[in-house]
């Protein structure tokens, strides 16, 4: 028996070492493991979207609104001159170019300047009609990354490549694109119905005042009660054709004229839309009297 122990002693003791070197191996790789795990989850940051802050200096106030809020941008209006429609944006922050992320609706700032030859008519409008949010800027973006990253690895070297690609946000410029559509006829205009002095002239590359009025009356033509966003849009387009019709723009009074009865329908089926109507009439006989 004791023969037979020592014969398989070294067998035993072969076993053990084997055993020990695979729980060893198993131990080491099952801590390496969760390392690379993280290195790989800190190296692929997640990239925001990109906006650019469009220019709107020297713009109306009514148009300035609308390319921020196709930009995505809210706004607020600072200063002394409050948000009516004619004013013309003579400060904005931050400045035309400026790349910030995408976090909802980011608030540019405007201050404007009084238009001497227009009158300030009816309500301002100091803020955007929808809740906006902080400006972020892609370079504070990029340095919030950097330091989160660096705090939970020791090698900060990847997480400095993933802040680049924010700054390669492709230009969205096709303006041009639409200067291409008809080719004979590069220099069109629209013949105004007076002057008015300090007016911007009417931009081509937006529908008439008219086809406005009317896609506005089909829109609201619904039987429901037309939600928030719905009647913002209202106010909007309805600011829009009656500061138009009073820089003198083509065919104003005919756009005013269908304003009215869209103010009533509302007035009628919703009760709102009265003062509305208001502020179209008086624009509709300042318009025909300087027409004459």
């Amino acid at each position: 028996m004791a023969a037979r122990l020592t014969a398989l002693l070294p067998r035993l003791v072969a076993l053990t070492v084997i055993w020990l070197l695979g729980a060893a191996t198993y131990t080491l790789a099952a801590d390496t493991l969760p390392v690379s795990k993280h290195q790989d989850k800190a190296a692929t940051v997640s990239k925001p979207h990109v906006l650019t802050v469009p220019d709107v200096r020297r713009k109306a106030y009514v148009f300035a609104k609308g390319i921020l809020q196709d930009a995505g941008f809210a706004w607020r209006v600072e200063g002394g001159v409050k948000g009516f429609a004619a004013n013309t944006v003579a400060v904005q922050i931050p400045a035309p170019g400026t790349k910030v992320i995408d976090n909802g609706a980011p608030v540019v700032a405007l201050s404007l300047t009084k238009n001497a030859a227009y009158g300030e008519s009816g309500l301002p409008e100091n803020t955007a009609p929808y809740k906006g949010t902080r400006i972020v800027l892609v370079s504070d973006w990029a340095r919030d990354q950097i330091g989160t990253t660096s705090t939970g690895t020791t090698d900060t070297a990847p997480t400095t490549t993933e802040t680049t690609p924010t700054t390669t946000e492709p230009s969205t410029t096709t303006e041009p694109s639409g200067t291409t559509t008809e080719p004979e006829q590069p220099e069109k205009t629209r013949k105004p119905d007076f002057e008015v002095a300090g007016a911007p002239a009417e931009p081509t590359d937006e529908i008439t005042l008219p086809a406005r009025a009317h896609a506005l009356e089909r829109r609201l033509s619904g039987a429901g009660r037309p939600s928030q966003h719905l009647i913002n849009f209202w106010l909007y387009q309805h600011s829009w054709i009656v500061t138009g019709a009073r820089f003198g723009w083509h065919n104003g009074a005919e756009a005013l004229r269908i304003l009215i009865k869209v103010d009533q329908s509302l007035e009628r089926r919703f009760g709102f839309g009265g003062k509305s109507e208001v502020v179209a009439r008086r624009a509709l006989a300042y318009v025909e009297a300087q027409a004459k």
